[in-house]
């Protein structure tokens, strides 16, 4: 079945109880308590303009272990060409944004709502959400965002207007944070040839239980500062 969720409390119910497509409960808000309440337990928010909020859990989970992302040798000659300018948390509005519009190959519209835009926006402002931004000649050409659960980066979303920028992304934040594990929700083939794998949720859930939220982590997990 699914919940209904109660506007007095930020609790959830239990994420194994999902339908089979991963829809959990409906309704509630996006304030910042309830969002984190959701990404502490593996549930997020995904839905349309056409629709009130809807929260989902699925069974099986797609992560990606930092220490196992596949770079390519192309995509090395690319990396040691120094053709990007990486940086992390300087312009997350403007990243979501990005996310929000820019086409994406057999994606009709966007899930990224004006409420999720504000709520993010939010989210990031507090020390929760953070974001890497792939610049090209001074210009953004891609970029991803999340929400950051101790040692676990739950992706949300990322983008690319040039060959490869978005790769650069994951890479970076891959590579140069205290990261476990990267949260890529539900399958796709671009995250699968980068080393994501599919996993059954309680795995996933078990290793959130082991992390606590903290303020400005992504900055703390820096491993160069």
């Amino acid at each position: 079945m699914v919940f209904q969720l109660d506007n007095h409390s930020i609790l959830f119910p239990e994420p194994e109880l999902a339908e089979e497509d991963g829809l959990l409960a409906i309704g509630g808000d996006l304030g910042t308590a309830r969002l984190l309440e959701a990404y502490k337990n593996g549930i997020f928010p995904w839905y349309s303009d056409d629709t009130p909020i809807l929260w989902y859990a699925p069974h099986e989970r797609f992560i990606l272990y930092p220490q196992h992302v596949k770079v390519s040798k192309s995509m090395a000659k690319v990396l040691a060409k120094n053709v990007f300018e990486i940086s992390f948390n300087t312009c997350f509005d403007d990243v979501m944004q990005q996310c929000s519009t820019v086409a994406r190959r057999g994606q009709d519209g966007t899930w990224i709502v004006d409420d999720m835009l504000t709520a993010y926006a939010r989210l990031h402002q507090e020390g929760y959400a953070h974001s890497i931004e792939v610049r090209q000649g001074g210009n953004l050409v891609g970029g991803l965002y999340g929400v950051l659960i101790g040692k676990v980066f739950c992706g949300e979303s990322m983008f690319s207007k040039v060959p490869d920028a978005s790769k650069a992304a994951l890479i970076y934040l891959s590579q140069n944070f205290d990261l476990e594990l990267i949260d890529c929700q539900i399958y796709s083939s671009h995250l699968a040839s980068m080393g994501a794998t599919t996993v059954d949720a309680s795995f996933f859930y078990s290793k959130l239980q082991q992390q606590e939220v903290e303020i400005n982590g992504l900055q703390k997990l820096f491993r160069y500062t």
